[in-house]
């Protein structure tokens, strides 16, 4: 017993913590299997595979566009392609909150009988919905020859805030999963907090409209979205995608919440990885 906690304290080091990230990075090869893998096997004896999710996105952001553009009074030019983009990125965002909750649960076998760091199932899961996010793409070509849009050199800005979409996916996954993990009740209430998400952040209501209405509770109210941080997520990609220039404070508070979301997770994963396999 005088042992225990040494080891306890051993387990906990930030080496350790670090060592997990890198070793299961330098184990691509595996995740990234498993990660292509996971796909098929969900489509397996599908013609169309993965693009079923796609298509059925596809129809259900033209059905909001058309619903939507009629009850603004938009262009559907305007609504359809800010919907359709916006279900892109809200997929890849949604993704990674409500799979990363049980991103270690549903992998109990795995973690109990390979030998390998726990963060390797998260790098599989990102790297899912990576791809899916790719097969998504098809939808916004086609709507690129549909609604042209004005892009322009600036709007490979739309690369490096993915990039920054997937580091901050990764901190989420992990540490949703790891307290999922622990707490069994999380998943589902992280899938009915992604669902009320949905609502509360502009995906299929355009906030610009809202911010700039002569009515000026409306407009005060629009503001409040500013405190939804999964709007600055999501308009450090939209924009540039649909040609429009970057707003500066987006990529403040994206940037401020990738540093804190990621000293969080280090420190609960210096304190609990060894724990996880245990709780599976």
């Amino acid at each position: 017993m005088a042992g225990t906690p040494r080891t306890l304290n051993t387990s906990r080091s930030w080496g350790l913590a670090f060592d997990d990230l890198s070793r299961a990075w330098r184990q691509r090869q595996l995740w990234g299997h498993l990660g292509w893998q996971d796909i098929k096997q969900r489509y397996r004896r599908s013609v169309l595979g993965p693009l079923w999710i796609t298509i059925s996105m596809a129809v259900t952001a033209i059905a909001l566009g058309i619903l939507y553009a009629g009850l603004f009074g938009n262009p559907l030019e305007e609504q359809l392609p800010y919907i359709l983009v916006g279900f892109i990125v809200w997929a890849f965002i949604g993704g990674c909150i409500t799979e990363g909750s049980m991103v270690f649960i549903s992998n109990a076998g795995l973690i109990k009988h390979l030998p390998a760091p726990v963060s390797v199932h998260v790098y599989r899961l990102i790297w899912r919905q990576m791809l899916f996010f790719a097969h998504n793409l098809v939808v916004y070509a086609v709507m690129l020859v549909i609604f042209p849009q004005p892009l322009s050199l600036g709007s490979l800005v739309a690369v490096p805030a993915f990039a920054l979409l997937v580091v901050n996916g990764f901190w989420v996954a992990l540490l949703v999963g790891i307290v999922s993990t622990r707490f069994r009740d999380l998943p589902p209430v992280m899938q009915s907090l992604v669902q009320l998400l949905f609502f509360m952040t502009p995906i299929v209501w355009i906030y610009e409209d809202l911010l700039n209405s002569t009515n000026e509770t409306i407009a005060s109210r629009a503001r409040l979205a500013e405190l939804n941080p999964l709007l600055h997520y999501l308009e450090i990609v939209r924009r540039p995608m649909l040609g429009q220039s970057f707003e500066l404070r987006n990529w403040v508070v994206v940037l401020a919440i990738t540093v804190a979301g990621w000293a969080l997770t280090l420190v609960v994963l210096r304190n609990y990885r060894a724990r996880v396999s245990y709780w599976v």
